[in-house]
């Protein structure tokens, strides 16, 4: 494992590897990122199997060439993210520990963490690794996880547009901070999504019915989505949408025209287990575009 002493500078964007071609997706991905920010990519493989258990069945195999060395998948996916962008500072690692918790300790230093997903087939090719997973509840720094059918590049946007979803706190300033300045990057609007309710009590089903109080809760959800919004810069174009439906619904049908996605998780302190929410979650297992969960401290009374 290495020493802290010799981690990487603080503010790289860290990219989780494994081999696989979903990871090198990832790279590629982050390495448009970074280019983008102007900031070092470390390229991280974390392996815990490597380590103890590697060895012993290349040789129980009589192939050692079977087993990839951690060294050359790491160096392969850096070799592959300089080419893409030569200009950008590459750096490699490899850490012998569950990915999980590397990932996870990567992410206190890092500006952002990129992950990818493993798709497979069916159904199951919807749901999100358990790495992914646990990286984007835990880490202190925004986590980008690659959907399966994303376009593997953050430039030349391809849809033309960073979806935000503003929740019930309209002061969830990071959230949107976050994706004001992927907008700005990349030169394209950001589309800021309330997605609303009228209470069951107030059904809007019945002509009678229909019109005043629907009326209300769209009028407060469009209130709520201009607080969050008052400190964007001037120089980012914002679209301003209320959408009457599930957040988790209304936010998965914008991923499809997006190409980020991006989603506010609450960490709250000595909570353990997932802190995600159920939004966030739907989006990382259902989105048809990257998504980018950036967590925010809340304190209980």
């Amino acid at each position: 494992m290495k020493a802290p002493a010799e981690r990487a500078l603080t503010g790289a964007l860290v990219v989780g590897v494994d081999g696989s071609e979903p990871s090198l997706r990832a790279v590629d991905w982050a390495a448009d990122e970074a280019a983008l920010r102007g900031v070092p990519l470390r390229v991280v493989y974390a392996c815990l199997w490597e380590r103890y258990e590697g060895a012993a069945l290349a040789r129980d195999i009589g192939k050692p060439s079977a087993v990839p060395l951690a060294q050359d998948v790491v160096g392969a996916a850096a070799e592959r993210a300089r080419s893409r962008h030569p200009d950008l500072r590459v750096s490699a690692d490899v850490v012998f520990e569950e990915p999980e918790y590397a990932l996870v300790r990567e992410a206190r230093d890092a500006s952002a963490l990129v992950v990818g997903t493993r798709g497979r087939s069916g159904i199951a090719e919807m749901l999100l690794g358990s790495v992914s997973l646990a990286v984007a509840a835990h880490a202190d720094c925004p986590v980008i996880v690659l959907r399966g059918s994303h376009d593997n590049q953050a430039t030349p946007p391809v849809h033309g547009r960073v979806v935000v979803g503003i929740g019930d706190e309209a002061k969830e300033s990071a959230v949107v901070r976050f994706a004001a300045e992927e907008a700005r990057r990349r030169g394209v609007p950001l589309e800021a999504v309330r997605a609303w309710r009228s209470p069951a009590h107030e059904t809007t089903d019945h002509p009678q019915l229909a019109g005043e109080p629907a009326r209300l809760h769209e009028q407060q959800a469009a209130e709520e989505l201009e607080a969050a919004l008052q400190d964007v810069p001037a120089n980012v174009s914002v679209r301003r949408r209320t959408v009457e439906g599930h957040a988790r619904r209304v936010l998965v049908d914008a991923s499809h025209e997006a190409d980020l996605l991006v989603v506010g998780a609450r960490r709250r302190e000595g909570l353990f287990g997932l802190q995600l929410g159920r939004v966030a979650h739907a989006a990382l297992h259902h989105s048809a575009c990257p998504v980018a969960v950036v967590p925010h401290r809340v304190h209980d009374a």
